[in-house]
């Protein structure tokens, strides 16, 4: 019963409990509004420069070294993952905007968007920089081309 309710249940659940009424007939308005799209920015590539640069910088300062077999490119596509913060998000939302429930609706709109398109781009981004470089399919090929 786990996939089931991990997949399916807990986000349903999740959705339900995050108070955004889904209303498509204004969509476009709602994506356009200056909170649902800072909100958006803010998550998606606010994580990804933020982790990315940090992970670069104590990298090239010898702080910190890659585990063996990561690349930093895998490095990148996890800083997309962190987009995800759902709860947090919300609840520094609700903080931030309960004097305003409308900005607070456009603020978890924001925060649903960012969450789904991180996701999305975490995992294509995790798919695509996983798969095998040349050299680690076949070494000695990819040490003949050097030699």
């Amino acid at each position: 019963w786990h996939m089931p309710v991990a997949y399916l249940v807990i986000p349903i659940f999740a959705l339900a409990n995050a108070g955004i009424p889904m209303d498509f007939g204004t969509f476009g308005e709602t994506m356009s509004h200056p909170v649902v799209l800072g909100v958006s920015f803010g998550l998606i590539l606010g994580k990804f420069i933020g982790i990315t640069g940090a992970s670069w910088l104590v990298l090239k300062l010898g702080v910190a070294v890659l585990p063996k077999d990561t690349r930093f490119t895998q490095i990148a596509g996890v800083s997309f993952l962190a987009g995800i913060g759902f709860t947090m998000s919300i609840f520094v939302a609700q903080l931030g905007f309960a004097e305003n429930g409308n900005l607070l609706l456009m603020a978890k709109t924001g925060i649903l968007t960012a969450s789904l398109i991180s996701g999305l781009i975490g995992f294509i981004w995790l798919y695509l920089a996983s798969k095998p470089t040349a050299k680690e399919v076949n070494p000695e090929a990819s040490k003949a081309l050097v030699e």
